[in-house]
C-alpha cells in the first residue's frame, strides 16, 4: 500500500486530497518538519533527503516527491476519476501550466510569509507579489467553477491547499470574492473535508 508522508496543513494536503478524490488505498505517516522525525521515530532525512513533504512511498519501495509530480501520478493511476486530462492533450498541458504557476508563483510567495525572521519590508514585498498572483487565480475561477473548467482537478487540490494558508497568516481573501467562493466550493467536497479532518484541520 502507498504511504503518504505529510505534515498537517502543509502542501502535502494537496496529494492527500487527490488520493481521497481518486478513491485509492493509502496510509499516512505524519512528519515533524522541525525535528525531521516521522511519528514512528524515523529520521525523515533518510527517507527523503530533501527534508520536506510530501513524499509518496509506492508499493515497490520507490519514493516520489514534489507536489505537482505526485498529483499527476495519482491522477494517472485512476484516470476514470477525472482528476487530470489525458496525457499528451492540450488540456493536460493547461493543467500542468496551472500546477507550475501554483508551485512557483503562489506556493513560494505565500509560503515565504511563514518565515519567522521575515522583515517588515520583505513581508510587504511578498504580500504585493502574492496579491498579483492571487488576482490572476481569482480571474480564472470567476469564469468557471474550477481552474480548468467545470471539473475538479488536482490543480484545484493544490490551489485550495495554498490558499488555505491565508487563514493562518491572517490574509483576508475577502478582497477577491471569487476566491472566497471558490474556497467554499472546494472545501465543501467530501474528500476535501475528510482529508482536513484526518489531518486535524477540521473538528
Amino acid at each position: 500500500m502507498w504511504k503518504l508522508y505529510y505534515s498537517p496543513g502543509a502542501c502535502s494536503l494537496a496529494p492527500h486530497i487527490a488520493l481521497r478524490e481518486a478513491g485509492l488505498p493509502f496510509e499516512m505517516e505524519k512528519v515533524d518538519l522541525g525535528k525531521k522525525l516521522t511519528e514512528k521515530g524515523e529520521d525523515f532525512n533518510r527517507i527523503n533527503p530533501k527534508g520536506y513533504v510530501p513524499a509518496l512511498r509506492l508499493d515497490d519501495g520507490e519514493l516520489l516527491t514534489e507536489v505537482a509530480v505526485i498529483l499527476q501520478y495519482i491522477a494517472d493511476r485512476k484516470p476514470e476519476a477525472g482528476l487530470a486530462p489525458k496525457p499528451g492533450t492540450l488540456e493536460r498541458y493547461r493543467l500542468m501550466e496551472w500546477l507550475n504557476f501554483i508551485a512557483s508563483e503562489i506556493h513560494k510567495q505565500v509560503g515565504a510569509l511563514f518565515h519567522p525572521k521575515i522583515s517588515g519590508e520583505w513581508k510587504e514585498s511578498q504580500l504585493a507579489l502574492a496579491s498579483r498572483r492571487l488576482e490572476y487565480a481569482a480571474d480564472a475561477v470567476a469564469k468557471s467553477p474550477y481552474l480548468t473548467g467545470d471539473r475538479f482537478t488536482v490543480a484545484d487540490a493544490y490551489l485550495f491547499t495554498t490558499l488555505n494558508w491565508c487563514n493562518y497568516l491572517k490574509l483576508d481573501l475577502g478582497r477577491w470574492p471569487g476566491l472566497k467562493a471558490y474556497m467554499d466550493r472546494v472545501g465543501s467536497r467530501p474528500a476535501v473535508k475528510d482529508a482536513m479532518k484526518a489531518e486535524g484541520l477540521l473538528r
